[in-house]
């Protein structure tokens, strides 16, 4: 079983990107969970999502506490919630920065991680310029498939597609597949299960 978890704020998408995650396992043959916790329910407020992905039924809905992914949607909660609890060398994490890792104070933790498991993704201002708003959501996505290949590139635009229609569902398409391309660059893996 393939566990993710997603912190953000209240209004960043992570319920929704745990749930378009989700969307994007099933839609590949796997089966999958998505569900989120709340401190307060209100903007801005941090917020925690999770999605497990696994070939077998998922019979247990605990939160996750040891992800094989995390994903921060926002790096002003690097220093403010217990965000890399859990984390091992093996565990994939996506950080929302235009900074490089080492000036967020992460290239220790980063280093300790096996080599291509640790990505710095743009996702706010890719999805700035794809969709004239700054959601990073479904740009972190394209990222999270580039880097785990636990699902597609495809899974995640078509499960985009199912929760957008027009314009909208195709700047998050655009915005998650530049944060694919960024990834794959990044990590210099090929394109494969795209």
């Amino acid at each position: 079983m393939f566990h993710v978890r997603i912190h953000g704020r209240g209004g960043q998408g992570a319920v929704s990107a745990a749930a378009m995650l989700s969307v994007a396992a099933f839609d590949e043959g796997h089966h999958a969970q998505a569900f989120p916790t709340f401190g307060s329910e209100r903007t801005g407020a941090p917020v925690v999502a999770f999605c497990r992905i696994d070939d077998h039924p998922i019979r247990t809905h605990d939160p996750v506490s040891a992800p094989d992914a995390l994903i921060i949607q926002d790096p002003t909660l690097l220093h403010q919630v217990r965000l890399f609890s859990g984390v091992t060398p093996e565990t994939y994490v996506l950080v929302n920065t235009s900074h490089p890792l080492a000036d967020l104070g992460l290239d220790e933790l980063a280093g300790a991680g096996g080599e291509g498991r640790w990505a710095a993704v743009p996702a706010t201002a890719m999805a700035r310029e794809a969709l004239g708003r700054p959601l990073p959501n479904t740009a972190l996505l394209g990222a999270f498939a580039a880097l785990t290949r636990v699902v597609g590139l495809g899974g995640v635009t078509g499960a985009i597609r199912q929760r957008f229609t027009g314009s909208v569902a195709e700047g998050n398409v655009r915005a998650a597949t530049v944060a694919f391309e960024h990834v794959v660059q990044l990590t210099g893996r090929s394109q494969q299960h795209a």
